[in-house]
């Protein structure tokens, strides 16, 4: 639900829910240990869509553990997804590091037929290439993305991905 509102714009109802979701993720308190992670994850979007990139990066970083111990290779591969989106959102962007993030997720997400994270990851890419002046890889990871959005019916996203290309290419 806080993801949701975050997604909408609703910052202060969503941070009011992370603010609930954080007590129940306390250690001890979370006895499924296989959602522990993905938990992490979707908590973490919420928090770095509301500004909070210091506690978004907190729990991508947890999640990406938690996922890489219990070998929870599909929740890996959103928590460094996170994680890549992290870096590109630092100011001065952590260049670098969301490349990598991104490639290591997009990877896992293919071998494991993860499309919907595919396509986010190439987004990612694609905005982070916009950002540093790297028009073509820009071009190419954002069209991408869009004719991956669009197959799939994705139009929320699909918006912020044509926008971005909008961007790229200077309309």
């Amino acid at each position: 639900m806080s993801y949701a509102y975050a997604l909408a714009g609703r910052h202060p109802e969503a941070r009011e829910i992370l603010a609930q979701a954080m007590t129940t993720m306390a250690p001890g308190q979370d006895s499924a240990v296989s959602f522990q992670a993905l938990v992490r994850v979707w908590v973490g979007h919420a928090w770095l869509r509301t500004g909070r990139i210091e506690e978004a990066d907190a729990l991508a970083s947890q999640a990406h553990e938690l996922a890489h111990v219990h070998q929870e290779r599909g929740h890996e591969a959103w928590a460094l997804h996170l994680l890549g989106d992290i870096a590109r959102h630092h100011q001065p962007p952590e260049i670098e590091p969301a490349a990598t993030h991104y490639q290591q997720a997009l990877a896992l997400a293919e071998a494991l037929g993860m499309r919907p994270l595919q396509v986010h990851c190439h987004r990612g890419l694609g905005t982070l290439y916009g950002a540093i002046g790297q028009r073509e890889q820009a071009r190419t990871a954002l069209s991408t993305a869009n004719a991956m959005y669009r197959a799939m019916e994705m139009t929320f996203w699909l918006r912020e991905a044509e926008a971005a290309l909008a961007q790229v290419e200077g309309r």
